[in-house]
């Protein structure tokens, strides 16, 4: 694992002041960033919940059709086994 120096430390602040410069020359508070990435990540959520459940109403649709056609014929080759 890499050791944190002291110039990684100056680096970070250095780069956390430019950074913070910047969204205050656009009016944007740490209140709004955070609110943000928690929008974001709620957003993600329900995007993928919603994925989940798309898929799942078509496996199971498809799965109404494709299971007894398969069980079907399991059977039939079992029964062709023990002939």
């Amino acid at each position: 694992m890499p050791r944190i120096t002291f110039a990684t430390v100056v680096k970070l602040l250095i780069a956390s002041f430019l950074v913070g410069l910047l969204l205050a020359l656009f009016d944007i508070t740490p209140r709004e960033v955070m609110a943000w990435g928690r929008e974001l990540i709620r957003d993600i959520a329900a995007d993928f919940w919603g994925w989940v459940s798309w898929a799942l109403s078509y496996i199971l649709l498809g799965a109404v059709v494709v299971l007894p056609v398969w069980a079907v014929f399991y059977l039939l080759k079992a029964l062709r086994r023990r002939s």
